[in-house]
C-alpha cells in the first residue's frame, strides 16, 4: 500500500506503531474525512483500473486537506485502519456489469457494501467484503460507500491497461474530481503533471 508522500502537515502526526500507517487510527479525528481508494491487481492488465487511477489524481492533482488518496494494491485486512470512521469512501476497482462495454465508467452508492463484494470472484474483493463486514460490526463504517467501477476488456497477466480500460480510468477520474467539487473540495492541477 502507497500513501502520499509526507508533507509537513502529515509530519505533524505521529505513525501508528501497529499498522506503520502516518495515522494513529484510534484517533481517527486527525484524518481526512474522505479516503479515495484504489483496488487491484496491477499484474493482470485492466485488473489495476483502481491503482492506475489513484496514481494519476496523487501525479496530476493536488486535493484538500480533507481528501487522502490510497494505492491499496490487493490488501484485505490492512486496509481497515485506513477505512474505518471515515465520512466517505472512494473506491476505484475493476467491476464486471453486465451489459456494459468495456471501459464503461460506473458509479454505484453501496448500501450493504459487504453483500456487494461476496459476488465477486477476485481474491482482493473477497478481502474488501471482509475488511467493510469488519468495519459494520464494529460500527466504523464510512457514512457513505460509493464505487466507481471500470468494465475490464482483458484480464490476462500484463502490466498496461487495454485502450478501454485506459479511457475508462479518463472517465473515472472526471467522476470523482466532480464528486469531490461538489462536496466542497478544494483541487488544483498539480505543477508536475504533464
Amino acid at each position: 500500500m502507497k500513501t502520499r508522500p509526507e508533507t509537513e502537515e502529515s509530519k505533524t502526526l505521529a505513525p501508528d506503531t501497529e499498522t506503520g500507517s502516518k495515522y494513529d487510527h484510534r484517533n481517527y479525528q486527525e484524518r481526512a474525512g474522505i479516503l479515495v481508494l484504489g483496488v487491484g491487481n496491477i499484474l493482470l492488465s485492466d485488473e489495476g483500473v483502481g491503482i492506475r487511477a489513484v496514481q494519476r489524481l496523487e501525479k496530476e492533482y493536488r486535493l484538500s486537506r480533507e481528501v487522502e488518496v490510497l494505492d491499496g494494491g490487493t490488501s484485505g485486512l490492512e486496509l481497515l485502519g485506513h477505512i474505518e470512521h471515515r465520512k466517505q469512501l472512494l473506491l476505484i476497482d475493476a467491476v464486471r456489469k453486465q451489459g456494459f462495454e468495456p471501459g464503461s465508467a460506473i458509479r454505484i452508492s453501496l448500501q450493504d457494501p459487504p453483500a456487494y463484494f461476496r459476488q465477486k470472484i477476485t481474491p482482493h474483493q473477497l478481502g474488501l467484503s471482509d475488511v467493510l463486514a469488519a468495519a459494520a460490526l464494529t460500527d466504523s463504517l464510512p457514512e457513505k460507500i460509493t464505487l466507481y467501477g471500470i468494465v475490464p476488456k482483458d484480464l490476462d497477466t500484463g502490466l498496461e491497461l487495454s485502450a478501454e480500460a485506459a479511457r475508462g480510468v479518463e472517465k473515472i477520474l472526471d467522476m470523482i474530481l466532480k464528486d469531490l467539487k461538489g462536496v466542497g473540495m478544494e483541487i488544483r492541477k498539480s505543477k508536475q503533471s504533464f
